[in-house]
């Protein structure tokens, strides 16, 4: 599977940055941007709120934008009513870099979540010193027990951590692990394929004072509103935004602004 393919070629990396930059020298570094952004904060209260997502490719459409400027397109989504932005930083399968977090901090002062592969705490601290204020958690890839050690290192650096699940076991193991901001997935890791269903499904299952972003596959208002209606707190949308003539445009489109001047 592509997914296995992908954590073999993050492991790989990994040693090797472990090599180059000691964590210690990391732990340095995390205070570089001061106090995190509240990224929970921002994808709670009332309505549906919106992470658009710096992203430049993926393993099922390949590239999505050749040319894709961080700053400008960070700045595009500010514009759009964005409550956080979400940038991928795995550099084989999706083409990013830890470097475009460092320019979307800049370009913005919304709150940024480092969408990666997170295997190890070295990930946690390397996104922090880069300017994450929330790391992405795939429970598929780690055991119970890394992902509670996981989520206590990102609250112990001020960061939310977004657990992101598939299915209802998975949800059980984000529950046990004390998540406070689950992700739903409706893209199957296996095959790639895309089902809003999955949201609809996972979502009953999940405490209400527990925040839930839905991912992935959202490309219309009328999706984001029954969305809004299941009980979601905020989506996030990738492809669609990048992929968009007009991405500031497009966002506004989504968040039902269409018409509103």
């Amino acid at each position: 599977m592509i997914i296995d393919q992908i954590v073999a070629d993050v492991r790989q990396r990994l040693a090797q940055r472990k090599q180059q930059t000691p964590l210690t020298e990391l732990e340095r570094l995390v205070d570089n941007y001061g106090t995190p952004r509240d990224f929970e904060g921002a994808v709670r209260g009332e309505g549906v709120k919106l992470i658009a997502e710096v992203k430049r490719a993926s393993p099922s459409k390949g590239w999505l934008c050749h040319d894709l400027d961080v700053a400008a397109l960070a700045r595009s989504y500010v514009r759009g009513g964005a409550a956080a932005i979400s940038v991928l930083t795995e550099p084989s399968w999706f083409k990013g870099n830890l470097a475009d977090l460092a320019t979307a901090r800049q370009a913005t002062y919304l709150p940024l979540l480092c969408k990666d592969f997170v295997l190890d705490l070295y990930q946690v601290y390397e996104a922090r010193a880069f300017g994450a204020d929330a790391i992405l958690l795939i429970t598929a890839l780690l055991s119970l027990s890394e992902l509670s050690a996981l989520i206590e290192i990102a609250q112990g650096l001020g960061m939310a951590a977004l657990v992101e699940v598939h299915s209802e076991p998975e949800v059980k193991r984000a529950l046990q692990a004390k998540a406070n901001l689950i992700g739903i997935n409706n893209r199957n890791l296996a095959d790639f394929e895309v089902d809003l269903g999955t949201t609809l499904k996972l979502r009953p299952l999940i405490p209400a004072d527990v925040a839930v972003v839905s991912e992935s596959g959202i490309k219309s208002c009328a999706d984001v509103s029954a969305l809004e209606a299941a009980g979601i707190n905020a989506v996030l949308v990738g492809e669609t935004l990048v992929s968009s003539p007009d991405p500031e445009a497009k966002l506004k489109e989504l968040r039902g602004e269409n018409g509103k001047g």
